[in-house]
């Protein structure tokens, strides 16, 4: 790897509330894990920016706002963070098999090593984190 022209080890993505951003926000996230040449986790990545994207879209993005998807990889983690602007606190709820609906933390639980929530005004950082190494050893 070329150490004269490191890789950024953050990028961010600012996304309108609109059903579209959830897409845009995973491939958003594909594009720049691909850029960093991580290969190992990707799917769960994706789908913990999926599940965290929704759940800003349904519960933390007040009308006229947006939200930011943000990744970073200080230290080999993978960090994936979803900032937005509502009120609020994210609840890992256990519906019922027939439920569609209400298991995006339970499932991010379950594929992310560590999730949690962080305080910003307005609003929340909802985040979870994957080891991959350091991106120069890719």
């Amino acid at each position: 790897m070329n150490h004269n022209n490191p890789l950024p080890v953050t990028q961010e993505q600012f996304f309108d509330r609109r059903l579209e951003s959830v897409p845009a926000a995973r491939g958003f996230a594909a594009r720049v894990l691909a850029i960093w040449g991580v290969q190992e986790c990707v799917e769960d990545v994706l789908l913990c920016v999926s599940e965290l994207a929704t759940n800003a879209l349904r519960y933390g993005v007040p009308a006229g706002r947006g939200f930011l998807v943000r990744l970073t990889v200080p230290d080999g983690v993978l960090r994936v963070e979803v900032h937005d602007s509502g009120d609020g606190r994210p609840e890992v709820r256990h519906p019922s098999e027939d439920e569609e609906a209400g298991r995006g933390l339970m499932l991010v639980g379950e594929v992310a090593e560590k999730w949690g929530v962080g305080e910003r005004w307005p609003g929340k950082i909802v985040w979870c984190e994957f080891t991959i190494g350091p991106l120069e050893m890719r």
